[in-house]
């Protein structure tokens, strides 16, 4: 998520929300006591268990292990410690599949990985591990459907940009809770790297993270990694759906691109590419997912002959971005995905055999132009999207600072006619539902490519909380002046927090988007906001009346 451009004040001091401060600031502080008074009977597993990157025959476990008091995150501290593992059909363990020993080390900060093979397609198991007398708590995963299996449904809760510092996980809690979803998708932004007071401002946050500065180092990313995993609406959504995750900047470094970030200086951080190298380390440690060859996230997934999900990694391979209104934007040379990923994604499209082409990707694709916006909500709008403050219309950040990739890859669509391709995307703090014209110019007289549904932020700020209004208080002056300005936006809403949940059959693919109630306060409800969907065979989104369940 873009928070600043050289070319504008930095949002870190432009935000000036009415943050809850008074809500909740012993939670990291009881929640370190809890954690060290269990300690005490170390081993202990103190921030709980997850799954991840569910395949047909099989599914990544994982856990940390704390052999003792002082083996805290990022402590390099802590003897290697024998792990047990069990995966179940039931959840007493009468049942047991499959099983094994592991050792945890300081070498991996304490962290277990097993990927587990020779399961069931389309099964539900329940997993634990076990280190001494010691066990950690349940979890329940699902594999994927067979591959040439003619699945009937599949089900995914949606999130991305998840803040310590802004507010409570409530949206982690509300997807937990259902018991219809295959697995959830993260989008990006899972963590958050600045220091405290940083974003949000000082005035403005919540509960506080650890560490307090700014992370650069390998113990840095290890340590923030293990305080968000100690958050219990976070330790409830890992355990009770497997996670698909990728990456967005700030596991890294705000506006990270292959060479640098916005947010690091070379002169006091050091060298740019051991701190991409020590975040993306602690990354593969700490969340159930499987490296590529290349040791990114870009990978894919496959839900039987329902739905192929292509994953990119936008952050690893991409040109630094372009200065605005420098017309450098559609430079052939400039890329957004580097050519090997652009390729595989391409021919992994061309090749698929699925109803449904899914592409996780962490920064929008659809254009987006600002010309027509009112001047009081142009300023604090171009802030949250990394425009500057004139409202020229692209975000560099975005596909819209790489025209020539997202050309190039909407030609490959239309050209070879690929049908169905939905992108899934975060990153800006807003829900959007879009149609991806070809021209947007002439759109809807031209052609749509594909569709999109951005799903909004879990904490990270949003309009609201720039201008310091309430919720629903500038939507539809902002909303419609946004989409007269781009006819394919079909509905966005700037204003709240939330996920959202992606339902695919046969005959559609359809995105419900809920909304929490208040993200500073811990039991924040959840609500459905709206509905889109996608039909087989149209390209185009429509809003329906209800959402799945």
């Amino acid at each position: 998520m873009t928070s600043r451009l050289t070319t504008t004040p930095s949002r870190r001091t432009v935000v000036k929300a009415a943050a809850a401060t008074a809500v909740a600031a012993p939670v990291l502080a009881g929640a370190a006591a809890s954690s060290a008074s269990a300690a005490e009977s170390a081993p202990a597993f103190l921030h709980g268990v997850a799954s991840g990157d569910p395949l047909p025959d099989g599914v990544l476990l994982w856990t940390r292990v704390t052999p003792a008091p002082d083996a805290v995150p990022g402590s390099g501290k802590g003897a290697a410690t024998e792990v047990r593992w069990e995966i179940a059909e039931d959840k007493a363990f009468t049942a047991v599949v499959s099983g094994g020993l592991t050792t945890a080390t300081a070498a991996s900060d304490h962290t277990v990985k097993v990927d587990v093979r020779g399961l069931r397609p389309g099964t539900a198991y329940y997993f634990r591990f076990t280190s001494g007398t010691v066990v950690s708590a349940v979890g329940r995963t699902r594999t994927a459907p067979a591959v040439d299996a003619a699945a009937s449904g599949v089900r995914f809760g949606v999130v991305s940009c998840a803040n310590w510092e802004s507010g409570y996980f409530s949206a982690y809690r509300h997807l937990a809770a259902r018991a219809d979803l295959h697995a959830v998708l993260h989008l990006g932004d899972y963590i958050y790297e600045y220091g405290t007071g940083g974003y949000p401002a000082e005035d403005e946050v919540v509960r506080r993270h650890e560490p307090r500065h700014e992370i650069t180092t390998l113990a840095d990313y290890r340590t923030r990694h293990g305080n968000y995993k100690t958050d219990a609406d976070l330790q409830s959504l890992h355990a009770a759906h497997p996670l698909i995750a990728i990456w967005d900047d700030h596991e890294i470094a705000n506006d990270a691109w292959s060479g640098g970030a916005e947010n690091h200086t070379p002169g006091t951080e050091g060298d740019y590419a051991a701190r991409a190298a020590a975040a993306k380390r602690a990354y593969f440690e700490w969340m159930p997912v499987r490296a590529s060859t290349e040791g990114t996230v870009y990978r894919r997934l496959r839900f039987g002959k329902l739905a192929d999900l292509h994953l990119l990694d936008l952050r690893s391979f991409r040109s630094q971005q372009a200065s605005v209104g420098s017309g450098t934007v559609d430079d052939p040379e400039r890329t957004i995905t580097g050519r090997a990923q652009l390729d595989w994604l391409k021919s992994g499209l061309a090749s698929s055999d699925a109803t449904w082409k899914l592409v996780g990707t962490s920064v929008m694709i659809s254009p987006v132009a600002f010309g027509s916006v009112p001047a009081y909500l142009l300023e604090p709008i171009a802030d949250l999207l990394g425009l500057p403050k004139e409202g020229l219309a692209v975000n560099v950040d975005q596909w819209d600072g790489y025209t020539d990739d997202r050309k190039e890859l909407l030609k490959h669509l239309t050209d070879r006619g690929i049908k169905n391709t939905v992108f899934l995307t975060g990153d800006i703090h807003m829900a959007w539902a879009n149609d991806v014209p070809v021209k947007a110019a002439t759109y809807p007289l031209s052609q749509s490519a594909a569709t999109e549904f951005v799903v909004t932020s879990v904490t990270s700020d949003n309009l609201d909380e720039i201008l310091n209004v309430a919720p629903g208080t500038l939507s539809l002056v902002a909303a419609t002046a946004v989409k007269a300005a781009n006819r394919h936006v079909k509905w966005l809403d700037m204003d709240h927090h939330g996920y959202g949940v992606l339902d695919v059959t046969a005959e559609h693919s359809q995105m419900d988007y809920y909304t929490l109630s208040d993200k500073t306060r811990q039991d924040a409800t959840a609500s459905w906001a709206r509905s889109y969907r996608t039909l087989n065979g149209t390209q185009k989104v429509e809003r329906v009346s209800r959402p799945v369940l």
